[in-house]
């Protein structure tokens, strides 16, 4: 707001979520924003981690890999789709060998007849 307009530094932008905590009775801080961003990096398929790594300044790959929180419908989604490339294949599971495969059929909705 203020002229001449200049970079935001880091105390200053302190400063500005400061105010608008004490407005909106919040608790947010810049490192909020960071694994914020780095969450959403590491999410994008077309952001590798290693290059999320490298943005956030982290020694080990490990420490980037935290940001790598699935969401449930995305992990079943994932599943579900793996399961139906490998069917469309004709590689099914193969159940161990002393399960009937007509319980299977039942426990799996499968239409005996």
């Amino acid at each position: 707001m203020r002229r001449p307009f200049r970079a935001l530094t880091y105390d200053a932008a302190r400063a500005m979520f400061n105010r608008a905590n004490e407005s909106l009775g919040a608790h947010w801080s810049l490192h909020d924003l960071r694994h914020t961003a780095a969450y959403r990096m590491a999410r994008d398929p077309q952001v590798p981690l290693t290059d999320v790594q490298w943005v956030l300044g982290h020694a080990f790959l490990s420490t980037a890999q935290r940001y790598l929180n699935p969401v449930t419908e995305d992990v079943i989604a994932g599943v579900l789709a793996f399961h139906s490339r490998q069917l469309r294949h004709g590689q099914g599971p193969t159940p161990a060998p002393d399960y009937r495969p007509e319980s299977l059929e039942v426990l799996f909705g499968k239409d005996p007849s």
